[in-house]
């Protein structure tokens, strides 16, 4: 879980699309294996084991951690991270890529060779469309732009899932799970498990201080981010004043990528 990304903020009213409960649901392996079914029919998972990686993925001191929502591997060895996403931060294929990488430095330990790497599937689950085609799966491997017959072989896939798809392309299964994260009730014995399981876990009271202290934590670290923000972006400023690059001033106020590459350029961060 990289931050608490959701609207809902009272433990009494979270849903299954708040990504720290979902997390929690989806610790219920029967559950978690009956939901990646769901998105991945053609596969025959026999069982699902939980790693420790799930809990924090962290390289180095510069790296951005990585706290996932839901890791786990199957009998085959493949490996599945799936994420509960409430918000369109405009970052989530950049952010799927990063956490393939960060998933495959730890599956490889040093002086190993690459072919120990597991393949692996990314999840993200949203309640809206983060393509614009309607579609309620969008599913990327790589292949060859020149042929499209040739897989790289690479053997990592990433799939978002959209709740809030209108086309007729995907199982009615599936179809129910996207209904329920969306907030519908469908009629669907999956989902009434995992309504239980929802009201069921509310009743925990560790998962609820954890809950809590995590959305303390993050409250107050927005609140610096703001104030050192400002700080930043004041010092880019007088810099650009001095420089008198003035055309550039109003850029990097709306754009966050080229803010960076001047905060690099002036050596601020």
């Amino acid at each position: 879980m990289g931050n608490m990304e959701t609207k809902q903020t009272n433990w009494e009213d979270l849903s299954i699309s708040n990504d720290f409960l979902f997390g929690k649901v989806m610790q219920n392996p029967e559950l978690c294996k009956e939901l990646l079914q769901r998105i991945l029919p053609d596969l025959k998972i026999d069982r699902i084991e939980y790693p420790e990686l799930q809990k924090s993925i962290n390289v180095d001191m510069d790296a951005h951690s990585v706290r996932l929502d839901v890791y786990v591997k199957d009998d085959r060895e493949t490996v599945y991270d799936i994420e509960m996403q409430v918000s369109d931060t405009k970052e989530l294929p950049k952010r799927s890529r990063y956490y393939q990488g960060m998933i495959d430095i730890q599956l490889v330990d040093a002086g190993q060779h690459y072919k120990k790497l597991n393949k692996s599937y990314i999840i993200f689950i949203c309640p809206f469309d983060l393509y614009g085609k309607g579609r309620h799966i969008y599913t990327f491997e790589n292949i060859c732009k020149e042929d499209n017959s040739i897989s790289m072989g690479d053997e990592a896939v990433k799939i978002f899932l959209n709740a809030d798809g209108t086309m007729d392309d995907v199982s009615k299964e599936l179809k129910a799970f996207l209904d329920y994260v969306a907030g519908q009730k469908p009629e669907d014995s999956y989902v009434e498990k995992l309504e239980e399981a929802v009201q069921e876990a509310k009743k925990n009271r560790e998962w609820r201080h954890e809950y809590m202290t995590l959305l303390m934590r993050d409250q107050e670290n927005v609140e610096k981010g703001k104030e050192y923000g400002e700080e930043l972006m004041l010092s880019l400023i007088q810099k650009l004043l001095a420089d008198k690059r003035f055309t550039e001033i109003e850029r990097m106020k709306d754009d966050k990528d080229y803010r960076l590459i001047l905060y690099r350029e002036y050596h601020i961060i």
